[in-house]
């Protein structure tokens, strides 16, 4: 027993294997190496890359390193200058200075022929965004002929100066730090460089942050960034990729890739490019993405933490930066966006297994995605401008409001309604003004039930972003958007690849078509669509009431809709700031109201299509209004029948505004008239401002208890007096209306 102690104590312990080194905050998936298969998947990878124009040339690259190099020589300029202004000593003059620090696919080097490159201003304490930037150096830039498509964006969520340098295009950041002298060779990865900086420095400054920290955290970059490329390029060409649309950005892609590489540290770019779409199309979203843990830090500026933040719980795709403070990368995706990239996901796994069993080639996996043929019912949005410097302002405000359409859609629809915004601009260049349009898939949310003539009135939600869109800051004459509801067929032909042919169909097949298209998104559709049909929805059949006015089941309140330029008739596109053309549609009948927009374009309907001067004496016999659509949509809002409509002789006007007024005493309604009026709003008359900032015509609106006004005020039921009245004083009105243009005029045929 003691020599077996003794030879215990005396023999080395064994050898212990060599541990892994952990990347991320989970081990690994797998540590399996490449199979001779997998190597001559990924040299076939390699050669589609090559011939698909994805790497830059020798001389392209030289040129960005030229370009980087001048535009810090102009921000030294620039701090020089206000350093002087400012009064300082010439001491300090000599020794002020500005760093220029990239990030983004140039940082990582994804970067393909034609990219932006993603640059930050690092300047001292004294020279601050709002003026100094976003002006003095605008202007320094504007007046230089290497500049073009200069384009500040001062209100993004980064703000951001975007613009062409010798055709480079430059994002370029500022964020000012707390020091009166910035050092040449600043290391903003040290947490220092956060100090007594405000929450808009933190973001700008965590772009190159965020870049450093991933090369550190990937096991091999060089695999990395040849996988980067691949998802850029595939993302790019399924319509994913687009952060300010509601998709996915060049970092959010990068993190979802790193972390992929944390998980198989020894796959070479076609085993990762694989495993990705197999990761993510099982991944469990909301979960979150995390390359390291999230740390928190003295500075005190917020992490992301779903226990602490309650805001944080509502995000639907959690990708977290791995620089303090982390934040979520993803906070744009929405519902509807979420269910797009996941059904791309999935593509992505399906067209990859086909490869590894040798079915498909590469070039499968990027085909195009076919948006004009995935949906049935689109939102077209038109924007003009009187030239093109206006449009390239006016276009970048509204692309950076463009998912709040997407996410008031969801929520005036309970979800119910499924949007698919798509990041790509087209132009029509058959318009006499400068143009672009963007478009958005619209479908019902699969496997609900459907109830019998139901529609989505979203007039209140696009009118809703409109309106919000119209108080740009920067707004011009000219500047003019335009929202429009369009079906497959009518989608315009510019936005086709040259020589592109929709498949056509038989006879019997387009007629089915036709009558299969109405669209679960109402509020742009034809009168004459009073009829009923029966289509086929997934593995269930829905029961779709095409719009008998008034008879509509609808999700959302009504609002006076617009008309797409193409549709309109109203002169040359973007003509008058808020006009809508004269071409009248039920998707404008607000209600019977004299101040509506169908009455206003009454009151000058010689223009006016259906109007008086195509009336006939067996219309007036039929006692029929000079539009049909008029007739239909005020008989039915009116509660009567067309003859009761027609006002005899005995009926006071007078009297009912006094009836009116003596109801309004009764509720005690404080209306005081103001001057101002409401921004874009198509309306010229005054606003008028209630008390508690409510409308008027919410106040008095004859709504039944629960249900919401144009303000978001709930009506209390207003007694029957004052609805009677009303409708009565509508019904008076028209008829008014009628008689002068039929007698006074003399158009009666």
């Amino acid at each position: 027993m003691g020599g077996s102690e003794s030879l215990s104590e005396s023999s080395p312990p064994p050898p212990q294997p060599a541990a892994e080194k952990k990347h991320g905050v989970t081990k690994p998936i797998s540590l399996a190496g490449p199979t001779e298969m997998d190597l001559q998947r990924n040299s076939e990878l390699g050669n589609f890359l090559m011939n698909s124009g994805l790497y830059e040339s020798e001389e392209d690259t030289a040129m960005r390193e030229k370009v980087l190099q001048r535009i810090d020589e102009i921000v030294k300029f620039w701090v020089k200058q206000l350093t002087r202004k400012r009064g300082y000593t010439d001491q300090m003059v000599e020794d002020a200075n500005a760093v220029i620090f990239t990030f983004g696919s140039y940082r990582l080097g994804v970067h393909g022929p034609g990219a932006d490159m993603d640059t930050l201003c690092v300047g001292p304490s004294y020279v601050n965004r709002e003026e100094d930037f976003f002006i003095v150096l605008h202007d320094i830039l504007a007046e230089m002929e290497e500049v073009t498509e200069l384009q500040p964006v001062p209100d993004a969520y980064v703000p951001v100066m975007k613009f062409k340098f010798q055709s480079i295009s430059i994002d370029l950041l500022y964020a000012s730090i707390s020091l009166l002298v910035v050092p040449q060779d600043l290391d903003i990865s040290h947490d220092s460089v956060l100090y007594n900086v405000d929450e808009q420095t933190v973001r700008s400054l965590n772009g190159c942050r965020v870049a450093d920290q991933i090369l550190k955290l990937v096991p091999n970059v060089e695999h990395f960034c040849t996988t980067l490329k691949c998802l850029k390029f595939w993302a790019k060409r399924r319509g994913v990729y687009s952060n300010v649309t509601g998709f996915l950005g060049g970092v959010n892609w990068a993190l979802l890739v790193a972390r992929v590489c944390q998980l198989y540290p020894k796959a070479i770019p076609s085993m990762l490019l694989s495993r990705f779409f197999r990761v993510y199309t099982q991944w469990r979203w909301p979960n979150p993405v995390m390359l390291c843990p999230i740390v928190e830090d003295e500075l005190g500026f917020p992490v992301w933490d779903p226990r602490k933040n309650p805001w944080d719980r509502s995000h639907h795709m959690p990708i977290i930066t791995p620089a303090y403070p982390c934040m979520n990368s993803s906070y744009n995706v929405s519902t509807s966006t979420l269910r797009v990239m996941v059904d791309q996901f999935q593509f992505g796994n399906k067209i990859c297994g086909d490869v590894e069993l040798n079915r498909v080639h590469w070039r499968a996996l990027f085909e195009p995605y076919l948006f004009f043929e995935a949906y049935r019912n689109y939102l077209q949005v038109d924007i003009v401008a009187a030239d093109d410097d206006d449009l390239l302002a006016w276009k970048g405000w509204i692309e950076s409001r463009f998912r709040q359409l997407t996410l008031k859609i969801e929520r005036d629809t309970c979800g119910m309604l499924q949007c698919h915004p798509y990041p790509n601009e087209y132009i029509d260049t058959s318009k006499p003004c400068p143009h672009c349009a963007f478009f958005m898939g619209l479908q019902r949310k699969e496997g609900v039930k459907v109830q019998e003539g139901q529609q989505f009135d979203i007039r209140g939600t696009v009118d809703e972003f409109k309106q919000e869109v119209n108080m740009y800051m920067l707004w011009k004459p000219g500047m003019e958007i335009y929202v429009s509801h369009v079906r497959r067929k009518q989608i315009p032909a510019y936005v086709f690849p040259d020589g592109y042919q929709r498949p056509r169909t038989s006879k019997h097949s387009t007629h089915h078509a036709d009558k299969t298209s109405e669209n679960d998104a109402k509020g742009y559709r034809s009168p004459s669509e009073g009829r009923e049909i029966k289509r086929k929805q997934g593995d269930e059949t829905a029961y779709v009431k095409l719009d008998k006015p008034g008879k509509r089941a609808s999700i959302s309140p009504q609002h006076p809709g617009s008309v797409s330029p193409e549709r309109s008739s109203g002169g040359p596109l973007g003509s008058g700031k808020g006009t809508m053309g004269n071409d009248v549609r039920l998707g404008e009948l607000d209600d019977c109201n004299p101040s509506s927009t169908i009455v206003r374009k009454f009151l000058n309907a010689s223009t006016l299509k259906g109007g008086t001067k195509e009336l006939e004496a067996k219309e007036l016999a039929a006692k029929t209004y000079p539009t049909q659509e008029l007739l239909v949509e005020c008989g039915v809002m009116c509660g009567k029948t067309v003859e009761a409509c027609l006002i005899g002789p005995n009926e006071d006007i007078e009297g009912m505004l006094k009836q009116i007024d003596s109801v309004v005493q009764d509720n005690k309604q404080i209306v005081e008239p103001s001057g101002k009026s409401v921004v874009g709003s198509d309306s010229r008359t005054p606003n008028l401002i209630c008390k508690d900032g409510v409308g008027v015509a919410d106040q008095h609106s004859p709504l039944g208890n629960g249900c919401l006004s144009g303000s978001g005020v709930s009506g209390k039921g207003l007694g029957e007096k004052l609805e009677v009245v009303y409708l009565n004083l509508c019904c008076l009105l028209y008829h008014s209306i009628f008689l002068y243009h039929v007698y006074y005029e003399g158009k009666l045929h």
